[in-house]
């Protein structure tokens, strides 16, 4: 069995409901099906139901509910929370009204009431679309100072000796231009917590830098180095060390020469990049020259699941991503 079948079956046995934002999307329609008959998750799909069959002719929506934000008989009991929720902005009841309009805001006022488990859109809106409803409703966190992204990467068909579980983890590679050391300890924290919800693996986390404890010295170096003291304090069960370079990080010989003693050097299974242009650029080497599948990049860190995707996702993409959304529910 496959990483990614291995982690729709475990969310199937969790029997959780994921809302799709994006029922105008043919994408999107699709894979509420392929969810439902996988038995992923129970999903419900945002639209006008009869727009969405008389597009989707093909598409079988048995078992999947679908709600129409325009009409929904809970739609004034979103509007007065809304209102409540932003009241220290100045929401008006008109404002939310407005907004509610827009089907992520209303998926996201879905999840915050508890009404689905988890949330998953942005295959036809931009990530600020996603995003912005996620951090202006459902919040961070406790303990959170800022939400995240993390990249599953999946090892090539023939094999990889530095990749003994069959994936490894990767973070922040879509979402934090930068972060300040309590927010990449953050990162890697819950980056740790998503390995082993999701991925199912004991995490050895690595932080990342092009200094290998002291062998450099730059304001970068002492950032990953405060991050690293930060997220062992805050998480002292966690296996984390840093600051790694790579090969360090995944070598043994290299880890004992530079890391000597480090239960982590060497054998890490969780990369933590110090900033989101070496996130990026590390995951798309890793998959156009090393052949990897990049599954994500998956949001961590607000209170309750929700999830990005790509706007040239496919259908498949979607339903992993829906799985993945529903292990989230477990942290």
């Amino acid at each position: 069995m496959s990483i990614l079948e291995q982690i729709k079956s475990k969310a199937s046995k969790l029997h959780k409901t994921i809302v799709l934002c994006e029922g105008e999307d043919s994408r999107v329609v699709e894979a509420a099906q392929k969810a439902t008959e996988e038995g992923i998750a129970k999903i419900v799909l945002l639209g006008d139901e009869k727009a969405i069959k008389s597009a989707n002719t093909k598409v079988n929506l048995k078992g999947v509910e679908i709600v129409n934000p325009l009409t929904s008989d809970k739609r004034d009991e979103y509007i007065s929370k809304l209102v409540e929720l932003r009241a220290s902005k100045g929401m008006t009841p008109e404002q939310a009204t407005e907004l509610l309009k827009d089907g992520t805001y209303f998926g996201a006022m879905m999840l915050k009431m508890g009404d689905v488990d988890g949330l998953v859109s942005g295959a036809c809106h931009s990530t600020a679309n996603t995003l912005r409803p996620g951090l202006q409703i459902i919040k961070t966190a406790p303990g959170v100072s800022a939400v995240s992204s993390f990249n599953l990467m999946i090892c090539p068909p023939q094999g990889n000796q530095y990749c003994p579980d069959g994936l490894v983890v990767f973070a922040d590679c879509g979402l934090n231009p930068t972060y300040t050391p309590e927010g990449l300890a953050d990162c890697a924290i819950s980056t740790a917590k998503s390995a082993r919800a999701i991925a199912g693996i004991e995490p050895r986390v690595a932080m990342l830098s092009f200094s290998s404890k002291g062998s450099a010295k730059h304001d970068n170096v002492t950032l990953v180095q405060e991050a690293t003291r930060i997220a062992k304090e805050k998480a002292p069960d966690i296996k984390l060390d840093g600051e790694l370079q790579f090969d360090a990080a995944i070598v043994p010989s290299v880890g004992e020469m530079k890391a000597k003693g480090s239960e982590v050097a060497g054998h890490a299974n969780v990369f933590i990049f110090p900033d989101l242009q070496a996130g990026n650029i590390g995951y798309k080497i890793a998959e156009r020259l090393g052949g990897f599948m990049a599954v994500g990049p998956i949001c961590q860190g607000f209170a309750k699941p929700l999830n990005d995707l790509s706007r040239g996702c496919k259908s498949d993409d979607i339903v992993a991503a829906v799985a993945i959304t529903v292990l989230q529910t477990q942290f």
